[in-house]
């Protein structure tokens, strides 16, 4: 197992799969992908877990966090996000974050993040807002 940058058409294969299949590929898109970093777990050189993040001064906003069905319980996106917040440790980053969906908050909190705000809709979904100080 191998934790990597990922093309960004990979990364959209599996926004969609997971996230989205009832959409097409230009929906999971979002503002900025080109510029931002994505990780990918490796498994015998198959992506199993995708994460987006984006910096803004001093924060990260990791977006489109997804694992395939088949993969999860399996601890990918465990590890991929254990990673995130290790590789950022050091840095000038203060602050990671991002919108969680209102049934996966409890995963977030497994690893520190906290709900801020309100939760609000989003394409007929619910998220809160979820972040870490780590610095």
């Amino acid at each position: 197992m191998q934790i990597q940058e990922i093309p960004i058409q990979q990364v959209l294969v599996i926004r969609q799969e997971v996230m989205w299949p009832d959409k097409d590929l230009d929906f999971v898109k979002i503002p900025d992908d080109e510029s931002a970093i994505h990780l990918g777990v490796l498994v015998e050189g198959e992506i199993k877990s995708v994460i987006s993040l984006f910096k803004e001064q001093q924060s990260i906003q990791f977006r489109k966090f997804a694992t395939l069905v088949s993969e999860q319980g399996k601890g990918y996106g465990s590890i991929l996000l254990k990673y995130v917040f290790e590789q950022f440790s050091q840095s000038d980053i203060h602050q990671i974050w991002c919108h969680a969906r209102v049934p996966k908050a409890q995963f977030y909190e497994k690893f520190g993040m906290k709900k801020v705000g309100e939760t609000f809709l989003k394409n007929g979904i619910e998220y809160v807002k979820m972040e870490k100080r780590i610095s």
